[in-house]
């Protein structure tokens, strides 16, 4: 099959995602037809560097052998088995371990990120419902923030572009303002803006918590939002606020988790631990998709009796799919076997060192780092950039997708140093 006919027929087959449709005439879709490592590579044998992980879920590379093998193992033994009545090996040794990792007692599956933040939220509610609290029913996130895009993801969402269109059919929640570090006074210190960000919070929590249920945000980085980055210290006082105010803390990590933020998860970082963790993306290595909510013991005690309808009547024909359980246990055994946390340290050293020529570029403006999370905006981008942007960099062999006039780079941790400069080099020639 040749690259111009699989453009073609995914025209006139397919629905993009994330995707104006008629802009595919002037910006084709890249055909792949294998991917190796950092590398994804088109019918023609062209490679391109993947920047972005695949949309931030390869954490291992393409086709690693040791998800491949976990999950050729897996398909002589079971594919899919309903999880209502039945249970299997693969999800209750991933839930011990994703529990022993982040203290959390239980874990719920679902399928993608939007579908454990639905999970998370509605879970709150229901829990202040069977603790004879029906009237905290409200939510509050941050400005900017993003949270998926089915209907309850998008009520807590904040990103005009994608929720403006449907807001007659949303949900009502409050945004305070962002912890955003863009945002700071000229003179003031990230941590002091942190501060004064979490007093909004504190002002909005004081007058409505009791008819609030819970508390979402995304720990450390705002992904959608142009990778927003802030202090841990929010994150930290947000713990205090939800304690004293009996509000839930929901913390979706699910762009962050398993090692993106510089820790195992981001909230690590403010020594603190969420009522409810969100986690999708890079859980499977970027293979299947799944997603986990773990909540502490208390909360699933709330739903723990005879009746029928105090249970959490929620579900996914898929939830802990033996196939994609075994590839998330895979990437832990990676994470423990290969020290990937500390090894992660050493390449982000490396590639921020690598990066100081384009973080110096009279273009740039708010060069930032967390983990293995790097992004800069570009002062003077004109309209259509990030297609531009995108296009050129295709020609020279790497792919990435900037958000607006941010360009950020979430590359796979197999990354090595001369895949990093070459991305550090062709960012450079493009600005």
């Amino acid at each position: 099959m040749t690259e111009s006919n699989l453009a073609s027929r995914t025209r006139n087959a397919l629905w993009h995602p994330c995707t104006q449709m008629k802009h595919l005439e002037r910006l084709p879709p890249l055909p792949i037809a294998r991917g190796e490592g950092v590398w994804l590579i088109d019918p023609e044998g062209r490679r391109y560097l993947d920047a972005i992980s695949s949309w931030w879920v390869n954490l291992f590379g393409h086709t690693n052998p040791r998800i491949n093998a976990a999950l050729i193992d897996q398909l002589s033994r079971i594919e899919h088995v309903i999880l209502a009545g039945c249970t299997h090996a693969p999800v209750v040794d991933l839930s011990e371990r994703l529990g022993a990792l982040t203290g959390l007692g239980h874990a719920f599956y679902g399928s993608d990120g939007a579908s454990a933040t639905e999970i998370a939220l509605k879970m709150s509610f229901h829990y202040w419902r069977n603790r004879g609290q029906p009237h905290k029913t409200g939510f509050v996130s941050l400005q900017n923030g993003y949270h998926g895009e089915t209907l309850g993801a998008l009520s807590v969402t904040d990103v005009a572009l994608f929720k403006d269109v449907y807001a007659p059919l949303l949900r009502q929640s409050h945004q305070v303002a962002s912890p955003d570090w863009r945002l700071a006074e000229p003179e003031e210190s990230p941590e002091a803006y942190a501060w004064r960000a979490v007093a909004q919070m504190e002002d909005f929590l004081a007058e409505c918590a009791d008819t609030t249920a819970a508390v979402i945000v995304e720990p450390l980085v705002q992904g959608a939002a142009g990778m927003a980055m802030y202090h841990p210290i929010y994150l930290t006082r947000l713990r205090e606020l939800c304690d004293q105010y009996q509000v839930h803390l929901i913390a979706d990590e699910i762009a962050v988790g398993f090692g993106r933020a510089g820790t195992m998860f981001a909230c690590e970082q403010a020594g603190i631990r969420a009522d409810f963790l969100c986690l999708s993306k890079g859980i499977t290595g970027g293979y299947l998709p799944l997603s986990c909510v773990l909540t502490t013991d208390a909360v699933y005690a709330a739903f723990y009796g005879d009746a029928t309808a105090r249970g959490f009547l929620h579900s996914h024909s898929y939830t802990g799919n033996p196939l994609a359980c075994r590839a998330a246990l895979a990437v832990l055994d990676i994470f423990e076997q290969d020290d990937v946390i500390a090894a992660n340290r050493v390449k982000a050293a490396r590639f921020t060192e690598l990066l100081r020529d384009v973080a110096a570029h009279p273009r740039i403006r708010n060069f930032r780092h967390t983990g293995m999370i790097w992004a800069f905006d570009v002062a003077d981008a004109a309209p259509g950039f990030s297609d531009d942007f995108h296009r050129r960099a295709l020609e020279k062999g790497v792919f990435i997708r900037p958000i607006g006039h941010t360009v950020y780079f979430m590359p796979p941790y197999v990354i090595e140093e001369p895949e990093m400069r070459l991305l550090a080099e062709t960012t450079l020639a493009l600005l």
